[in-house]
């Protein structure tokens, strides 16, 4: 399977470990392509500061989180305030609920159990999980991921519950020129495949389209000649949602399985995802 990427042009649209993802595709004998759809994340200090002073002052009855990513902000940011240790003493006596396997993992490193989690890397797994209790009157806070939430917000407001909302960390687009490169790659045929591993790639690149008076011509591009390519399944549910109608995900959320399902696409042993089709559960994409 070495070289059954042989010749083929992929985009690769995510900002973190691209390098690392180039290098696979090289590998694999295909040709990567850096196009960039998502900028830095940036952290949301006084909003994170401010977040962490509520926590601390108005102990939640439950606190969800949804990246280890965003864990590990707020306890840089704890420490850096001088409350980490009241924090986490807040934490271990709440009920605690975690999206994603990564999630789960960096609250076990800090000696922190989830009482509920997903069973399947989705807000919607962690809903399933998270409707075998009562929230009728709990205060609840909500650590996001860089993009709202309004499912489980909205969810968790039917139920009953109090929530607060705290984002640590926000993806913004990249500069202008990066999308138009992108897009016209993608429309002049210029490309096999397109990467994504987070959900903002997608909103991005669909948002510039939509504003070029594209989006019909990247659609006619991604049920053509290119394929869609996703790191798990939050983000190819983002792109069934934005109108892809085929997708190739792996069944477990790893950069390197991304790349070994594509190969696997091109030698004909697997079929694309479509949005009847869903991907098998697996892990929380990356943010």
């Amino acid at each position: 399977m070495a070289r059954r990427l042989e010749g083929k042009r992929v985009a690769i649209t995510g900002p973190r470990r691209s390098e690392e993802l180039g290098k696979l595709v090289e590998n694999m004998g295909g040709i990567p392509l850096y196009r960039p759809a998502q900028g830095t994340v940036l952290l949301d200090d006084l909003d994170l500061r401010n977040g962490l002073v509520s926590w601390v002052s108005q102990p939640p009855a439950w606190s969800i989180f949804t990246t280890g990513m965003g864990i590990d902000a707020l306890f840089e940011t704890a420490e850096d305030m001088g409350v980490a240790q009241d924090w986490w003493d807040i934490l271990r006596d709440s009920c605690i609920a975690a999206r994603g396997y990564k999630t789960v993992n960096v609250l076990k490193k800090r000696q922190l159990t989830p009482l509920v989690r997903d069973d399947d890397g989705s807000t919607e797994g962690l809903i399933r999980g998270l409707a075998e209790y009562d929230f009728h009157g709990k205060d609840v806070i909500l650590q996001l991921h860089g993009d709202p939430a309004p499912k489980l917000v909205s969810w968790l407001e039917a139920q009953g519950a109090s929530c607060r909302q705290i984002l640590p960390y926000r993806h913004i687009a990249p500069p202008r020129e990066d999308l138009d490169l992108l897009l016209a790659d993608l429309t002049e045929g210029l490309l096999d495949a397109v990467t994504f591993t987070s959900g903002p790639q997608v909103r991005f690149l669909m948002e510039h389209a939509a504003d070029q008076g594209k989006s019909d011509a990247l659609m006619e591009a991604l049920r053509g000649p290119v394929i869609a390519v996703a790191v798990g399944k939050v983000t190819a549910q983002g792109l069934f949602e934005a109108g892809v109608p085929r997708v190739v995900a792996p069944r477990e959320e790893r950069m390197g399985s991304m790349m070994v399902e594509l190969a696997r696409y091109y030698a004909g042993e697997t079929e694309p995802l479509t949005g009847e089709r869903k991907p098998a559960p697996g892990g929380n994409d990356r943010e």
